[in-house]
């Protein structure tokens, strides 16, 4: 009796999931309820509530959703016929099951649960999915696509970006994977050639005689927008149940803060009585700052934190970044030796500095340029000897967003690759060829990535083909000749602008060159057009670009890594959207996003309770080091008259403990932290502690350390003060070692963190021990110094390290403020939104006014 009851319950609860294609979750049950007994239904009710639990739980990708917000889909169903025909073309494509697909399977999923049952009477859904650039967020969404359709979602509408390629590209996409496989299911209104066009009959397309599910993919275009608005106003009175779901792509650009492409999209969702509008973009920065108090586009239901893919390369992979709170720096990688400086010198060559020079400038191949397309032609030699991978190669130029300046370069590279033709008998050219062949192959060895090393003698023989098939492309607004990857392997030198730096994936990229002036956070992410996957060659990609926007990348990476962490610590804390405050770290030199995106932002507060702060760039001229060692020696000597020493610290390290508050603000008076030491504000940190003492009586007293080098093993000692000297330590320096300051990213490990506290508690992590410092020192700052050696040479194996060659030692500070027991004293940032003085320098920005006017 038992097994008929469970073989019954089977059985009703696949009759009940196939209910929910037609009914809401509660209308399935009292379908349920005319013929299944009520253990049966119980039953059903509590399987059903385990599975959506199983949904609600998952833990990639992580979400953030409004307080009570119901589901209902709780995966793919056997009869499904959207979804089988996405997994079987990325199965022929060479996906895996494990874990590609089902990464995919699950993040869809969690999308599609996260939108209304398109039985509901009406609804009207806002949410966001951050991913990461060129990361396969089409894909994703595609497969969201996909599921809602095989739930009875009706209308599907793409904004697919604002350049006629990418909505082309997106076009091609859909067609390839929703349409084909089961075009009897679809209609499209939009097609390869042909943005939305109005037809005569719209109401024919959602009458009850019409099946299939409507396809339109459209660009951020006010004339183009305005006619779809008009075209659903006059079948509105078929819309009443028609399911919709908009997708925005790369929702950050137009879509916020824009005059008439803004409120465009709000009224086509006004248009639709039951609509589930969901942004995708990997630059949220803008989004993020909409008044969720506002009838906008704030994603005040949902916002989805997808997973970083398996194989991508992201900022971080590539850059590097800074540690986080609570990180050990020495933990956070570097990233790949794959960038190659740009001197300041060589911009000017190849951008010209204002829109007035503009017109009639002349570009120059300037010795790493040519050395960047040198390189290209014996990457893509390489990738045809191995035979494997993306068959399309292709280098990005990318300098100015004009195209007078795109179309000065075309005569110059395709003169180079003839002398290149013609002198490849010619021994010296074949020897520095070689020599760079060598040279980039030595710094990124491709035993590393999995790859097989290729010598330079195999190679050759394929440069001939290389340089014949090679094309030169000027892709931009007005040129004829695009990039097209539809009609066999291409090899291309591309030269554009903006419709080469943003959702456009330019197939097998493999070098960059980039020196376009940019001033915001999303504008200079979503130009890395070097992101994403790079199966068979992820030895070879090489960027060329100037120190400083290395520097900003590398800023960047920090930024998105820390975004994203917060969206993973509001769901841990249980918040929602409406309560989401997402914290966006700033930097002198760039806009977190532009102006009137930002109008809605507000100051971040900050605290330096429970707070590790490090030095991580030094200046290298004489003066300021000199200035510094003296602020350094003063505070020792002072602290040894009113501190008490530690005689248990040794080896290079030494502890004076209980110092006077006043002497540490008189260091912080004295010592000069850089400027690109944003954390580092020493007026900041001296109002915090000035207020911690005045509201708490906290951070009175402090403990001095200095950590050096045991002077029996050093080469070289420094004096802090009577009977204190240490060995210097080595911190070698990031990036261009010609540059006027040292950026040695790392200086203060976890083990220093602990040097006031004992000896087991430098074992534990970061959290430990700052729950450690809460219990025994709670009311006590720790101040740490360093003398770094003033050569600084790296260790072999440091790739992309140099030395730092100051003319004196350099001392590098670390702080550490307790976490604070009662509610801290925060200080406002005063450098929230600065920006740098480009009065000089044209900054070159997206401008929206074509697409707000009328025309394509």
């Amino acid at each position: 009796m038992s097994q008929l009851i469970d073989h019954q319950f089977e059985d009703q609860y696949e009759a009940f999931k196939s209910y929910l294609n037609q009914d809401t979750p509660a209308e399935a049950i009292k379908k349920l309820k005319l013929f299944a007994p009520a253990e049966i239904i119980r039953r059903i009710q509590d399987r059903y509530d385990r599975d959506m639990i199983q949904i609600k739980e998952m833990q990639e990708p992580r979400s953030v959703v409004i307080d009570n917000y119901e589901t209902w889909y709780t995966g793919p169903h056997s009869e499904d016929r959207l979804w089988p025909a996405i997994t079987d073309g990325l199965v022929r494509q060479g996906w895996t099951q494990d874990p590609a697909i089902d990464s995919l399977d699950a993040s869809s999923t969690r999308i599609v649960s996260l939108l209304r049952h398109p039985r509901e009477r009406s609804f009207s859904t806002r949410g966001l999915v951050v991913g990461y650039v060129q990361s396969g967020k089409t894909t994703n969404f595609t497969a969201v696509m996909a599921k809602a359709a095989d739930r009875g979602y009706k209308l599907f509408i793409v904004l697919a970006g604002v350049h006629n390629g990418l909505r082309r590209q997106t076009q091609a996409r859909l067609i390839d994977q929703l349409i084909k496989p089961n075009r009897s299911l679809w209609s499209q209104i939009t097609d390869l050639d042909h943005d939305f066009r109005p037809t005569a009959n719209p109401a024919s397309f959602f009458g009850k005689s019409n099946k299939t599910h409507v396809l339109c993919v459209v660009k951020k275009n006010a004339t183009v927008l305005r006619k779809l608005v008009k075209w659903l106003d006059d079948a509105s009175d078929y819309l009443a149940d028609c399911p919709a779901l908009i997708i925005d792509d790369e929702a950050d650009q137009a879509t916020v803060a824009t005059t008439s492409i803004n409120p465009l999209i709000r009224q086509i969702l006004d248009t639709l009585p039951k609509s589930a509008y969901v942004g995708y973009t990997a630059s949220p920065f803008a989004n993020l700052l909409i008044d969720p108090a506002a009838e906008d586009l704030y994603p005040k239901h949902f916002i989805v934190n997808l997973p970083k893919p398996h194989g991508h390369f992201g900022t971080e992979v590539l850059f590097g970044r800074y540690a986080l709170d609570g990180e050990d720096p020495n933990e956070v990688d570097d990233g790949y030796d794959m960038i190659r400086t740009v001197p300041d010198s060589d911009v000017e060559l190849v951008r010209p500095k204002t829109k007035a020079e503009a017109d009639g400038f002349l570009p120059t191949i300037t010795e790493t340029l040519r050395r960047a397309v040198l390189y290209f032609w014996l990457s893509t030699a390489a990738r045809r000897l191995r035979g494997a991978g993306n068959p399309h190669c292709t280098m990005l130029i990318h300098t100015s967003v004009r195209t007078a300046v795109h179309n000065g370069f075309e005569p110059l590279l395709k003169a180079l690759r003839s002398r290149t033709m013609q002198g490849l008998g010619d021994a010296e050219l074949r020897e520095e060829l070689e020599a760079l062949w060598q040279s980039e192959a030595t710094r990124v060895p491709s035993e590393a990535f999995g790859e097989t090393s290729v010598g330079f003698d195999d190679l050759f023989e394929y440069l001939p083909g290389v340089l014949k098939d090679c094309r030169v492309v000027m892709d931009n607004s007005q040129s004829t000749d695009r990039l097209d990857y539809e009609t066999g392997p291409v090899v291309a030198i591309a030269v554009g602008g903006n419709t080469l730096s943003r959702g456009l994936t330019l197939e097998g990229l493999s070098v960059s060159y980039f020196v376009r002036s940019v001033s915001t956070y999303d504008t200079l992410l979503q130009m890395g057009r070097w992101f994403g996957y790079r199966n068979g060659y992820a030895d070879l990609p090489r960027i060329w670009m100037t120190a400083e926007l290395e520097e900003w990348f590398r800023h960047l990476a920090t930024v998105e890594t820390e975004m994203r962490k917060d969206i993973d610590v509001y769901m841990t804390e249980g918040k929602n959207p409406q309560q989401f405050a997402v914290r966006l770290r700033t930097h002198p030199a760039l806009r977190v996003t532009a102006a009137a995106k930002m109008k809605d932002a507000v100051k971040a507060a900050s605290s330096y309770g429970g707070l590790r702060i490090q030095t991580r760039y030094f200046r290298t001229d004489s003066s300021s080091l000199l200035r510094n060692q003296e602020a350094a020696r003063a505070l020792v000597t002072s602290a040894l008259r009113d501190g008490q020493p530690d005689d248990g610290v040794r080896d290079g390290r030494r502890l004076i403990r209980n110092v006077p508050s006043d002497l540490v603000l008189d260091f912080l008076g004295k010592y000069e932290f850089h400027s690109k030491s944003h954390e580092c504000d020493a007026g900041l940190m001296s109002d915090y502690i000035e207020k911690r003492i005045r509201n708490a009586g906290a951070l009175r007293r402090w403990n001095i350390a200095i950590v050096g080098n045991s002077p029996a093993e050093a080469t070289d000692l420094f004096e802090f003060g009577p009977g204190i000297s240490v060995g210097t330590i080595v911190r070698s320096r990031l990036g261009d070692p010609q540059a006027d300051y040292a950026d040695i990213k790392t200086l203060m490990s976890r083990r220093d963190a602990a040097i006031d506290l004992d000896d087991a508690t430098a074992k534990k992590t970061e959290k430990e021990i700052f729950d450690v410092r809460s219990r025994l020192l709670p009311e006590v700052g720790l101040l740490v110094l360093y003398p770094i050696d003033r050569k600084s040479e790296p260790v072999p194996a440091k790739a992309g390290r140099h030395a730092i060659d100051a003319p004196e030692h350099v001392i590098g500070v670390g702080l550490v403020f307790p976490r604070p027991k009662d509610d801290d004293s925060t200080v406002a940032w005063e450098s929230s939104y600065i920006s740098a003085d480009l009065s000089g320098v044209e900054i070159e920005e997206e401008d929206f006014s074509p697409l707000e006017a009328e025309g394509l």
